[in-house]
């Protein structure tokens, strides 16, 4: 006489199947999670990248492609201003490792996902208008344009990086603590900011050359 097996009469559509673990979602520097950032800037939306990421670093891929950039995270566009020509020209890794001190700052110092500060930095330094030359007979004068999206993010994120360095040199503060209090300031629509007083300066030159 056969020995009965559990389950060898069933179909395998009667079989219970077993469940596969949901993948992790990935968080930057393996600690703060991309779920629940806000944009509310909407011109913005499509140029600041907030693609879920472990690891900052997309090695030039969309570097000759046009508007490219638009899809690189946003957190490494912050890490690649951070490599101006002078002291950290060149050196991702230092320039991560100063992004990720500033984060974890952040952190300590608002309580808050530093992802979500770094966003509201950007909305508030980015101008919205600013003035370019034109030549015509001879004379130059100046006339307000509007600014693309693409450079308005552009642009806050220069000088919220010029302004950390601006802070850390000569400075016995590290670079770390300026960019972090650079960001929360700049979040926080605050003018001890550099970034929020070079674009307030940038659209009162503007608003004067309408």
């Amino acid at each position: 006489m056969a020995a009965f097996t559990p389950g060898a009469g069933m179909s395998s559509a009667g079989q219970a199947t077993q469940l596969e673990p949901k993948p992790e979602e990935p968080k930057l520097f393996g600690k703060w999670s991309f779920e629940g950032i806000e944009i509310r800037d909407p011109g913005l939306k499509r140029y600041i990248c907030l693609k879920p990421v472990w690891l900052p670093h997309t090695g030039g891929r969309h570097e000759h492609r046009r508007f490219g950039k638009a899809e690189v995270p946003v957190v490494e566009r912050l890490i690649n201003k951070l490599m101006r020509p002078g002291r950290n020209m060149g050196k991702k890794h230092l320039a991560y490792n100063i992004v990720k001190h500033a984060f974890e700052i952040i952190y300590l110092k608002t309580g808050e996902n530093p992802i979500q500060v770094l966003i509201r930095a950007i909305e508030n330094a980015a101008p919205r208008e600013d003035v370019t030359r034109i030549m015509y007979g001879g004379i130059t004068y100046f006339v307000a344009v509007d600014v693309s999206p693409q450079r308005r993010v552009d642009v806050a994120l220069k000088h919220l990086t010029e302004g950390a360095r601006m802070c850390a040199f000569n400075n016995p503060r590290p670079i770390e603590e300026c960019l972090a209090d650079e960001i929360i300031a700049a979040a926080n629509n605050d003018s001890r900011s550099y970034a929020i007083r070079k674009k307030e300066e940038i659209e009162r030159i503007a608003l004067s050359s309408r």
